[in-house]
């Protein structure tokens, strides 16, 4: 008995899941440019930029090209807070200022974990990577982002 009440359960976790998958946001692509010690870094990112966006993120993703991100957009300068709530991969937090210099970086969130990560400074906007690519690249605060956002596409 208890095992077949664990597998319904189990079953109407699933059908829960995937009703909330169906209501998923779809996103605008761009180019970004990320000038480092290491030299430019290339990300092809996916846009958050309305609210629906912002709040579902990385959710549910499996795998995250290792060119690949998001970049969060806000209307104007906040302190950005983020957690990891059924985002499945860990990731690398570049908090971003309005000129496209990295203000501050969080390096390999916990997947899943609903621990708040905030900046320690207002932002504009904010680019999530694979876990790890800030080590890798060696990413450092005051790096610069190159894209349309920060009207810097040029770089």
């Amino acid at each position: 008995m208890f095992l077949r009440s664990s597998l319904i359960v189990a079953a109407l976790l699933s059908l829960l899941a995937v009703a909330a998958r169906a209501d998923l946001a779809s996103f605008d692509k761009s180019s970004i440019t990320l000038d480092t010690a290491a030299g430019p870094q290339r990300f092809s990112v996916e846009l958050a930029l309305t609210p629906q966006q912002q709040e579902q993120g990385l959710m549910y993703r499996r795998a995250l090209p290792a060119d690949g991100g998001m970049l969060f957009v806000f209307p104007a300068d906040q302190t950005a807070t983020f957690w990891m709530r059924n985002t499945l991969i860990p990731l690398d937090m570049l908090f971003i200022a309005a000129d496209g210099r990295i203000a501050d970086i969080h390096e390999r969130a916990v997947p899943l974990s609903e621990a708040t990560i905030s900046s320690k400074v207002p932002v504009r906007a904010v680019l999530e990577v694979n876990g790890g690519t800030v080590r890798r690249l060696a990413i450092k605060r005051g790096d610069v982002v190159h894209s349309a956002v920060f009207g810097n596409a040029g770089g």
